[in-house]
């Protein structure tokens, strides 16, 4: 290399300057835009012999440095001038704190708990088998959270609509009153009457005489139907 050669080298790295921090590797630039650091054929920004960043000359200004992206999209400054820009602008994003969820609630589920031949013929008296069925639901209250207790009044078919009505209705009250006295909140508790329109027989008792009080044969066959049906609404504990 000539003299002359050296004197022109030397006047244009004095015209380009140099960056005041040194890479610790290659930085790939994006080439859209300006570009305020000489770069290579590869897109790689010129460094001194002390790892020192050169300055594009007039090109270059802080604001450019900022600007200016490398291949990953970071600001050029921050490999470049780090002192030129906020540490933060060079940081990777932290990840999002985890959203606190609440624990799933549990399902709510309705739980049906049978309790059958309760009452006698016309009656809305429990019977002892009766209170008996009563005190085993009561001893499996306690393996739910719960939130409602309807209890489901239902008759045979024998005597009229309006009075099956009636009828349930009572022995549903009858079952309620019973499970207040064994200790359950009495605001938990809802009745409801269904009179004669859901019998759980079916055609068992078909063809088995006069349908009226004095054919005992038809009413021993309905007595599945002379019940009341508890649902317990709640959820598992």
């Amino acid at each position: 290399m000539t003299k002359n050669t050296r004197l022109k080298l030397l006047a244009v790295l004095g015209t380009l300057g140099f960056s005041m921090s040194a890479m610790s590797a290659d930085v790939v630039v994006d080439p859209k835009g300006v570009v305020p650091y000489v770069t290579d054929s590869r897109n790689v920004v010129v460094t001194s012999g002390s790892g020192l960043c050169v300055q594009a000359g007039a090109s270059w200004s802080p604001a450019a440095a900022e600007q200016a992206k490398d291949a990953s999209g970071k600001p050029l400054a921050c490999s470049c001038d780090p002192d030129l820009i906020a540490k933060e602008k060079c940081e990777p994003p932290k990840p999002a704190a985890p959203v606190a969820r609440p624990a799933p609630k549990p399902a709510e589920q309705k739980v049906k708990l049978a309790a059958d031949t309760l009452f006698d013929f016309d009656k809305a008296t429990l019977r002892p088998e009766g209170k008996a069925k009563l005190d085993e639901i009561v001893s499996q209250l306690g393996k739910y959270n719960v939130e409602v207790i309807l209890a489901v009044g239902h008759t045979d078919r024998i005597g009229s609509d309006a009075y099956n009505q009636k009828l349930s209705e009572r022995r549903a009250d009858a079952v309620k009153k019973y499970l207040i006295s064994k200790g359950v909140p009495a605001n938990r508790v809802y009745t409801e009457g269904k009179g004669e329109k859901m019998p759980v027989t079916g055609d068992k008792c078909k063809n088995m005489g006069p349908e009226n009080r004095r054919n005992k044969k038809l009413i021993d066959c309905l007595q599945p139907d002379r019940r009341v049906e508890i649902q317990v609404i709640g959820t598992d504990k």
